[in-house]
């Protein structure tokens, strides 16, 4: 219902444009084969005692065990002329596939390939119960700070990076982290992402060539989605918003302006951080668009829409049909099409705004 504005990041989705190789996810084939030739093997011993000396299948799951183990017991009764026969083949044929085969399981488990494969697993089901995250593309400071914010607005959100250290960095205070190991300007790695049902895509890559990379794929995969990107250079600005970005922001500018900001205006700066820092639960800024609004209350005013008396909510903005924003509009403003309400409140006073719209929908 209410659009939250805590930190305007948008999504996007990656093309085939000759992307760089990442990390294959290695499917159990290994182990499905090797013990599939194992049971193969098992399989083969107990029908064929069971055929040449007629045993009971335990019998014959007996002989067969000792017969490919080696371990040289006695045989439940002497063999027959056909069962010694076919003991001799079965000797030959299997024991030094059973063998290979047991020694290549063994070292599928030990070397973590198994525990890689169900990790992955787990990380895959992750993902396809959610929708509508934020991906982010690079887990260095910029990264790292966007999901802190994520995390404290409760969305949902997938990172992708090429150096473990990043993630190992971010584990060490929170609990939990749905993370791929891999290449972000790789297209298998974005859909592995789950970039088509994502709504936004946060590229703080170092390098502006993969932003651009990644930016021309996520426009050409999902037109309709969003993209913020970083940049380094101020003229890779023109090149991310030509391949699709729908915003560019350069760290060093915004950090040299905020801290000159600080010496002019040292509490008005405090003021704004704290609406999207670590004290965003107690003040926020959320925005409504004119669709969401009920029936009954669209082309309203401001006064009726908000109902500050009811809601404690204060409107500090619009956005008119121009795209243009006005600040500490009239209450007697009528909301049209395609028109916002920008809302400064605390949380609970948000919960009552959604209540409040919510009673005039029923």
């Amino acid at each position: 219902m209410i659009e939250h504005k805590y930190i305007n990041i948008h999504s996007a989705n990656p093309i085939s444009l000759s992307p760089k190789t990442a990390p294959a996810v290695k499917k159990p084939i290994t182990l499905v084969l090797w013990f599939s030739i194992i049971l193969l093997i098992i399989v083969v011993g107990v029908v064929g005692f069971m055929m040449t000396e007629h045993y009971e299948f335990l019998d014959a799951l007996y002989m067969t065990v000792i017969t490919i183990a080696t371990i040289g017991y006695h045989e439940v009764k002497p063999l027959s002329t056909n069962g010694k026969i076919f003991n001799i083949i079965y000797i030959i044929s299997s024991f030094a596939i059973f063998t290979y085969a047991l020694s290549r399981l063994t070292q599928y488990i030990v070397s973590g390939e198994l525990a890689f494969y169900f990790k992955n697993r787990k990380l895959m089901n992750a993902i396809d119960h959610i929708s509508n995250h934020v991906i982010i593309c690079g887990f260095g400071r910029n990264g790292q700070q966007a999901a802190q914010i994520l995390m404290q607005h409760k969305t949902d959100f997938v990172v992708i990076d090429n150096d473990p250290n990043h993630f190992k960095e971010w584990l060490e205070d929170h609990s939990s982290l749905i993370q791929i190991l891999g290449d972000a300007t790789d297209d298998d790695t974005l859909l592995k992402a789950g970039i088509k049902k994502a709504k936004a895509l946060l590229l703080t890559l170092p390098a502006d060539a993969d932003n651009v990379f990644v930016v021309l794929s996520a426009r050409f995969l999902n037109p309709q989605l969003q993209i913020i990107s970083r940049a380094g250079q101020k003229s890779s600005i023109n090149k991310l918003k030509t391949a699709g970005a729908n915003h560019v922001i350069l760290p060093d500018k915004i950090g040299g302006a905020h801290m000159a900001t600080l010496i002019s205006k040292p509490d008005v700066v405090e003021f704004i951080n704290s609406l999207w820092g670590e004290e965003a639960d107690s003040f926020n800024i959320e925005s409504i668009d004119y669709d969401m609004l009920p029936v009954s209350l669209k082309d309203k005013s401001i006064y009726e829409i908000v109902n500050a008396q009811l809601t404690g909510v204060n409107c500090i903005g619009i956005k008119n049909k121009e795209g243009k924003f006005v600040i500490n509009p009239s209450y007697d403003t009528i909301i049209h099409t395609n028109m916002k309400i920008m809302l400064l409140g605390t949380k609970l006073q948000m919960v009552k705004m959604k209540e409040y719209l919510q009673d005039y929908r029923s």
